[in-house]
Order: C-alpha cells, then sequence, then structure tokens
C-alpha cells in the first residue's frame, strides 16, 4: 500500500511557478512555434490565402513537392557512440566564402508580397546567421537595397534569361558592382509551370480587389494595412505588371536559352557560378567540364516540371561523378535541420531554404526569419550532436539510409541509364 498524507501546503506553493506573460503578440506567437510546419500554420492564419498559396502551393498535382517532402522524412540515421560532443561546429565553407551554418536562404520573387518587409528582412537575418542570402531576378527589393540591408554578409544574385537580354546583363553588372560574390544562373524555367493554386484563388501581380479577396481580408486587415501604406511594389527585370505570375513568367522568360547563353553570363561575372536547376546525372557531368564552381540540384521547388525528380535521391549519384570537380547544392523540399545534415552526409556541400525562409517571414516578419533559422539551427545541431560527430566533415554516406517508397521499374526509361 502507498502511503498517503495530506498535501503540504509549502511544496504546492512550490509547484505553483507561473510563467511572466508575454504581451507582445509577434513574439508570444515566434516563441509558441517549435518546428517550421508551426510557423507554416502562422503564416497560414495571417497572409491572405493568395499570396500563402503562392509561396506554398507547386505545379499541377504538386506531386514533387510532396515527393521532396517524402524524401527526407524516410531517411534512417546511423549514429555512433561513445564520442565526445560537448562541442560541435555546424560551419563550413562554400563557393570561396564561409558560412556558419551549412544552408543558406534561396532566391524567392515576389517576397514582398508575402510580408512587407520581403527581401530586406531575408538579407538582414540572413547577415545577422553569417549565412549567405539570394536575391532572385524577381525580387522586390533591388540589389543595392539588398547590399545595404546585409553590407558585411554574403549576398548572391538569382539570374534568369529574359526574352530581352539587355536587361539580364543590367543585372549582373550591377549585382557585380554592389559586390555580390556568386551568380546563380536558373536553368529549369523556359516557361512556367502549370501553378494551378494562383489561376484558382486570381492571384495576379500586383494583387487585385475581388469580392473573394476581399472576404479574405476581412480577418487580415494587419497585411492589407502594411500592402497599402507601404511602398509601391517594383519589380528589377519587369516592366510591366498585371496577370499571374505564370503569364508574367512566359512573357519575360526566354525558351530558347542555351549554353551559348551561359558562356555569355559567365564572361560578364568575375565572381563564383552556380547552375540551379540541375536534375541529372549527364548535365552534372556535363557542366563540370564546363567548369562551373557550383551545381544546385533543384525541381525549383515542386514549381515546375510536375514529378521532376528528386533532388534529394539524385544527391548521390550526382556527387559520385562530379563531387571532386564541383560544389554540389540541394534544395527542395527541406523543413527541417535533420533534413541538412542528412544531405550534407551524402555529399551535399551546401542546402539552400526557401518556403522555410517564406513561413517565417509570413508568421512574423524579420523576427520570423530569425526564427526559421533558429529552428533549423537547433535541430542541425542537435542532429549532429545525436549522430555524435563534431563537424560536417565528420558525416559520411554511413550515417544515412534513404527509404524509398517509389523505385524506377527496371529496364523503363532513364532507369536503363541508372543501371
Amino acid at each position: 500500500m502507498v502511503e498517503r498524507q495530506l498535501p503540504n501546503p509549502a511544496e504546492i506553493f512550490e509547484l505553483m511557478k507561473f510563467k511572466k506573460p508575454e504581451f507582445n503578440g509577434r513574439k508570444r506567437r515566434l516563441e509558441s512555434a517549435l518546428t517550421i510546419y508551426d510557423l507554416r500554420d502562422i503564416a497560414k492564419r495571417r497572409t491572405p490565402a493568395a499570396a500563402f498559396d503562392y509561396t506554398d502551393g507547386a505545379a499541377e498535382g504538386e506531386l514533387s513537392l510532396a515527393r521532396a517532402r517524402q524524401a527526407f522524412e524516410d531517411v534512417e540515421f546511423h549514429p555512433s557512440i561513445l564520442r565526445d560532443v560537448s562541442h560541435t561546429d555546424p560551419s563550413t565553407t562554400v563557393l570561396g566564402g564561409p558560412s556558419a551554418l551549412p544552408f543558406g536562404i534561396a532566391p524567392t520573387g515576389f517576397t514582398r508580397l508575402m510580408q512587407t518587409e520581403g527581401e530586406i528582412a531575408g538579407a538582414g537575418a540572413a547577415g545577422a546567421a553569417g549565412i549567405p542570402f539570394t536575391l532572385s531576378t524577381l525580387g522586390t527589393t533591388s540589389i543595392e537595397d539588398v547590399r545595404a540591408a546585409n553590407p558585411a554578409g554574403r549576398n548572391w544574385f538569382q539570374l534568369y534569361v529574359m526574352k530581352q537580354r539587355e536587361i539580364s546583363y543590367g543585372l549582373v553588372e550591377r549585382a557585380a558592382t554592389a559586390g555580390f560574390d556568386t551568380l546563380f544562373f536558373t536553368v529549369d524555367t523556359p516557361v512556367a509551370g502549370a501553378r494551378l493554386r494562383d489561376k484558382r484563388n486570381g492571384f495576379s501581380i500586383p494583387p487585385q480587389l475581388s469580392p473573394k479577396t476581399i472576404a479574405n481580408a476581412i480577418p487580415r486587415p494587419w497585411w492589407w494595412w502594411d500592402f497599402l501604406t507601404t511602398p509601391k511594389l517594383e519589380f528589377a527585370s519587369l516592366s510591366s505588371t498585371g496577370g499571374t505570375v505564370g503569364e508574367l513568367l512566359d512573357a519575360a522568360m526566354d525558351p530558347s536559352i542555351d549554353y551559348d547563353d551561359l558562356r555569355i553570363i559567365r564572361e560578364m561575372w568575375p565572381g563564383k557560378i552556380a547552375i540551379k536547376g540541375v536534375q541529372n546525372v549527364e548535365d552534372s557531368r556535363r557542366l563540370a567540364d564546363l567548369g562551373v564552381d557550383a551545381i544546385v540540384l533543384s525541381n525549383h521547388g515542386g514549381r515546375q516540371l510536375d514529378r521532376a525528380p528528386i533532388p534529394f535521391h539524385l544527391l548521390p549519384a550526382v556527387v559520385r561523378e562530379v563531387g571532386s570537380d564541383v560544389e554540389v547544392m540541394v534544395d527542395t523540399g527541406i523543413m527541417n535541420g535533420a533534413d541538412i545534415i542528412a544531405s550534407i552526409a551524402l555529399g551535399a556541400k551546401f542546402t539552400l531554404i526557401g518556403r522555410a525562409y517564406l513561413y517565417g517571414l509570413m508568421a512574423g516578419g524579420r523576427a520570423g526569419v530569425d526564427r526559421t533559422i533558429q529552428i533549423l539551427s537547433d535541430q542541425l545541431v542537435r542532429t549532429m550532436k545525436l549522430l555524435q560527430v563534431t563537424t560536417l566533415e565528420e558525416l559520411t554516406p554511413a550515417h544515412v539510409t534513404q527509404l524509398r517508397r517509389l523505385a524506377p521499374v527496371p529496364g523503363v526509361g532513364a532507369a536503363v541509364r541508372a543501371e
């Protein structure tokens, strides 16, 4: 029998330790977010459906995005034991410079539509964290203003080759003048993918008021207040707006770009160059032979070709083929610091986050981006310690097994080349 006694008032009072209330609503909601998915939930509550779905959605059936995220969840780790991990170092060197963490902020278009602080928040947070920030050709903040927001940090520029070549060439020159150290040449956007959420929402640039958008705005007045009381959206690469994102991209992008365009841009650009949107081993080999500095395995966040290859699944084969010749990066689907560690273990030099950054931005502006970086940093350091490695260099393919739900059919299509 358990001996019982009357409760001791002194012991009860010891248990009654109340947390100090937080009256700052933004700080309170961001502190409550423990994962990137928590930030996503907050972002969805605070952002009009059209802007949120533009960020959250992908092309057609959104299979590429779902598969990319599932691939990271289908990872099995293999930890070591009895190693001193009281001190860990998650820093790395990428494209000739330092990064405090093995991830940077990916280029995202129309960012101020998600939250008015836009790229300024992203660049400032990246600079404070000691990681690179990438500005998109379709960004809503100028090259010069991003440099001003992140004057001592690493700034990268993502380039689309436009039908009006002089626009692209001018952007390259401006980025070089502003001290951006790396150019991301994007190769997976000859035309826009079919982003069906945007069509269903009637999402346009700039946003248009309709009965549907007004009804959706009523519980989110802060977003519209920010949008209507801050400077008008301007795009460095678009001379005119009006229409869906897909229509704007189709009007601006040139499906005829080829390796000659890459050669011209390389001759213009004085810094490092990375090719973004690579999706097979053969193209990786050709680019490595051309002497580019890095390739980014990416299916554009699932926003272009649906059912495209899963970048994380491609990673081991590409690293085996070209890893000694170029730096291999990966994006698409990263929602946890463990995803980043798995990528590094399989040979990636670096990773990029897009939606994870934007969820934080929509959840709380600059403070939300800081929270995104902190969540991912805590997760990846904890994963390193549980794997019992102290540096990224200690990670190897032996630490990771890719558990595949999808496997190619032998003797069919691309599977023939993979055998």
